[in-house]
């Protein structure tokens, strides 16, 4: 498409309701084009299971439905991008996200809702071994009090020694650790204990305060899965550890309607000048947002007021 063709299309797309946008005809059509440009094959069969998974979730929370028609569509095309799926479950990859943006208009202000692929920490996991930083990861492991539990450093290399105590002794957290097996086959460890958590606790505290106009007074909330029952829930730490292990690593590729610290090219990286948004991205680089609500790996929790987001803040683990 020339230009005005592209511009065109970008206006339609930007026009439609969210719901509409993944079964419209072009979209579809880019999706199987851009799947099949980068691996392949499988363009038609994976374009109908993912536009029914997205969809899904469309369905189920109404702040996705008010998001633009533009930032469905980015965050689609990125799941042909990076071969990923929003197939549900306990270790979902990815799921979908509504943020809401502050957007400068000349007629003042105004708040966008977009939609944001959001990357799991497994999905991540899926996303390095694809790029060739690792070969794989073992699930986190969640240690108790009463384990066997030791780790640091000999000879330049990490260990970790670890023997479950049977019966259990305790329901008390004290650490959780992730093995790591690089390309090279060497092991890498991610150990997070007590005082990771509990610093990042008190960020996610500060990062989704707000005024009590009641009480006025400003409220500091912690993300909920921090104190489950009086400590962190077990699913959550285990995505956090995920998170936490790659903080050191390259970054690696996402795209434009996708959620990661992380976004420098991986070995699957289309030829230079690929552009799968078909030139619609042009231009829809997202503003300096307002307020950050605390990023999780986990799988999504009910976000049905939407959140709101600023840049950086001590909260990339």
């Amino acid at each position: 498409m020339n230009n005005q063709e592209t511009l065109n299309q970008a206006k339609a797309i930007q026009s439609l309701k969210a719901t509409e946008v993944v079964r419209n005809d072009y979209v579809r059509q880019q999706f199987i084009n851009v799947y099949n440009a980068i691996w392949k094959e499988g363009g038609e069969a994976v374009y109908e299971r993912e536009a029914m998974y997205f969809n899904n979730q469309l369905r189920d929370k109404e702040n996705l439905r008010k998001c633009t028609g533009m930032s469905v569509f980015l965050a689609f095309i990125d799941l042909a991008v990076r071969g990923l799926s929003l197939e549900p479950g306990a270790q979902a990859l990815c799921y979908l996200l509504p943020r809401n943006y502050k957007v400068s208009t000349p007629q003042g202000d105004r708040w966008e809702a977009r939609c944001n692929l959001t990357i799991s920490g497994y999905g991540e996991l899926v996303l390095r071994a694809k790029a060739g930083q690792i070969q794989y990861a073992d699930n986190p492991v969640i240690v108790y009090e009463g384990d066997d539990f030791s780790f640091g450093e000999k000879d330049g290399r990490k260990y970790v020694n670890y023997c479950c105590r049977i019966p259990r002794q305790s329901n008390r957290i004290i650490a959780c650790f992730l093995k790591i097996t690089r390309p090279d086959g060497t092991m890498d460890y991610s150990v997070m204990t007590e005082s990771d958590w509990k610093r990042l606790e008190s960020f996610s505290a500060k990062n989704n305060a707000y005024y009590d106009s009641q009480t006025r007074q400003r409220v500091e909330r912690a993300n909920d899965l921090y104190n489950v029952g009086g400590q962190i829930d077990p699913g959550f730490l285990a995505a956090k550890c995920i998170k936490h292990a790659f903080k050191t690593y390259p970054k690696i590729a996402i795209g434009k309607g996708t959620q990661l610290e992380s976004d420098v090219i991986g070995d699957e990286q289309p030829e230079p000048g690929f552009d799968p948004y078909g030139g619609m991205a042009e231009g829809t680089s997202q503003p300096t947002p307002q307020a950050k609500e605390e990023q999780t790996f986990a799988p999504p929790q009910d976000m049905s007021v939407g959140v709101t987001v600023e840049p950086s803040g001590d909260d990339t683990f």
